[in-house]
C-alpha cells in the first residue's frame, strides 16, 4: 500500500473537471466541479448532523438510496442552504448532468458550499455545463480547485493497494477551512475507487472510518450545514467483490483510512487564518470514548488554540479543557508533553506542573506542526484529534465573509 500521485481521478474510469461559471465574482476562481465514472458505481455517504441542512444533502440521500451513483457535481461560492427553492436548484443541477453528460439525474451526488442563505441562481451553472463536461479529463486538479472556498491549499491524495494480487486505487479531494467541527464526516470530501466492493460494505467502511478521522477534526467548533463525505466504487480494478467483512475488507478500510487521515491533516493545517496544525494524542484512557472526549475538548479549546498561536506553553489550559470535557478521568494522574520537529518538553506530571525551560518550550511551539501528548494513566484507551491555532486572521476572515 503506497501513496501515489493524483486525487479523484487516480482510480480507473474516473474523470473530472472544474470551471469558473460565474457564481463567484473572482473570475480566476473555479466554482463548479464535476466528477464522473465511466460506469455506474456503488455509493456511500455520510452527512452533517446540523438540523439546518443544505438542500443538496436531501437530494443526494434520495439519489443514492439504491446504493448507486455515477457522478458528483458541486458548486462553490454560494451554499445552497436556507433557500426556498433549494431542492429545486439541487435537482436542476442533477438534471443538467443528465442533459450534458448523459448520466441519469438520479445517479448524481450533488453538493454545494459557500455563503449560507444567499439566493443561488441556476443560470451560471447551466451556462457553464458544456465547458465543464467538454473538459472532463483524467486530471482531477481542476475539480479539487473548484470546491475550494477560503481554503488556501489544494487538498487531494491517492493510494494504491492490492486485493488478492489485483492492484486497486483510491483517491480523494476535500475542501475545508472554516465551519469545521463535524459530527458525522466533514466539510466536503469526495472519494473514488476502482475497487469492487458492495454499497453495503462501502457504507460500513465509511461510517466506521469517520469516527476516528473527520469526526476528530475541529477548526472552530462550528458544524457546517453542508458537510458531506461521499465515496464511489466502480469496480473497474477487477478484483473479487468485497461483500463481507474479512481480510480484503480490512485492506480496503486501511486504504480508505490512509486517504481520510491525510485529508484530515490537510484540513486541520489549512484552518482559516491558521499558522499551525495541532495534533492531540490521548493515551492511557479508561476506554476509547473517554480518550476521544478528552482529545476533542483540548483541540476545541479557544484558550489552548490561542496559546499555541503565541507559542506559549500554557499547559494549564490543557488541564482546564480536560476538566470540563465531561470525561471521567483522574486529574491527579495526567501527564502532558508538547512536541514538534524541534524536540519535546514535559510540562505536567500527575496533574501538577514540573520545571521546564520556557526558552526550549518556545522553540518547540514555534514550529508549524505541534503535537500534544496526554497520558491519563488509567487504561488502554487512546485517540487522536486534529485542529489548528486561533489567530487574528480567523476573526478578519469571518468578520466580513459574506460581504
Amino acid at each position: 500500500m503506497k501513496i501515489i500521485s493524483g486525487g479523484v481521478t487516480a482510480a480507473k474510469g474516473f474523470k473530472a473537471n472544474g470551471v469558473h461559471c460565474g457564481i463567484r465574482k473572482n473570475k480566476t476562481k473555479r466554482d463548479l466541479a464535476l466528477i464522473v465514472s465511466e460506469v455506474k458505481a456503488n455509493a456511500a455517504a455520510v452527512y452533517t448532523t446540523n438540523l439546518v441542512k443544505g438542500a443538496p444533502l436531501t437530494v443526494t440521500k434520495t439519489n443514492i438510496s439504491d446504493g448507486m451513483a455515477q457522478a458528483v457535481i458541486c458548486n462553490s461560492g454560494n451554499a445552497n442552504t436556507c433557500n426556498a427553492n433549494g431542492i429545486e436548484i439541487a435537482n436542476d443541477m442533477c438534471a443538467l448532468v443528465e442533459e450534458y453528460a448523459g448520466i441519469d439525474a438520479k445517479d448524481v451526488v450533488v453538493a454545494s458550499t459557500g455563503v449560507i442563505g444567499q439566493t443561488l441562481d441556476i443560470t451560471p451553472i447551466r451556462n457553464g455545463m458544456k465547458e465543464l463536461v467538454d473538459g472532463l479529463s483524467y486530471d482531477g486538479t481542476a475539480a479539487a480547485e473548484a470546491i475550494m472556498t477560503t481554503d488556501t491549499v489544494l487538498k487531494e491524495v491517492a493510494v494504491s493497494f492490492e486485493i488478492d494480487g489485483v492492484e486497486c486505487k483510491i483517491g480523494g479531494c476535500a475542501k475545508g477551512s472554516g465551519m469545521i467541527h463535524p459530527n458525522m464526516a466533514t466539510m466536503l470530501v469526495f472519494v473514488t475507487t476502482d475497487c469492487a466492493i458492495t454499497s453495503e460494505m462501502l457504507q460500513c467502511a465509511l461510517s466506521e472510518d469517520v469516527k476516528t478521522s473527520f469526526n476528530m477534526v475541529s477548526v472552530d467548533g462550528d458544524t457546517s450545514t453542508n458537510d458531506m463525505v461521499s465515496v464511489l466504487a466502480n469496480g473497474l480494478a477487477g478484483n473479487k467483490v468485497i461483500d463481507a467483512k474479512g481480510e480484503n475488507f480490512d485492506i480496503f478500510c486501511e486504504a480508505l483510512k490512509k486517504i481520510t487521515q491525510k485529508l484530515c491533516k490537510m484540513i486541520a493545517g489549512d484552518g482559516e487564518g491558521a499558522t499551525k496544525m495541532l495534533e492531540c494524542n490521548v493515551s492511557g484512557a479508561s476506554d476509547e470514548e473517554t480518550a476521544k472526549t478528552v482529545a476533542k475538548s483540548v483541540i476545541c479549546s479557544s484558550l489552548f488554540k490561542a496559546a499555541m498561536f503565541g507559542a506559549d506553553a500554557n499547559w494549564g489550559r490543557v488541564l482546564c479543557a480536560i476538566g470540563y470535557s465531561g470525561a471521567n478521568v483522574d486529574v491527579n494522574k495526567i501527564d502532558v508533553t508538547f512536541k514538534s520537529a524541534k524536540g519535546e518538553v514535559f510540562v505536567c506530571e500527575n496533574g501538577a506542573g514540573v520545571d521546564f525551560s520556557e526558552e526550549v518550550a518556545k522553540e518547540v511551539l514555534l514550529e508549524k506542526e505541534i503535537v500534544v501528548e496526554i497520558n491519563l494513566k488509567s487504561g488502554d484507551g487512546k485517540a487522536t484529534a486534529l485542529g489548528c491555532d486561533l489567530t487574528y486572521d480567523y476573526v478578519k476572515i469571518n468578520g466580513d465573509y459574506r460581504t
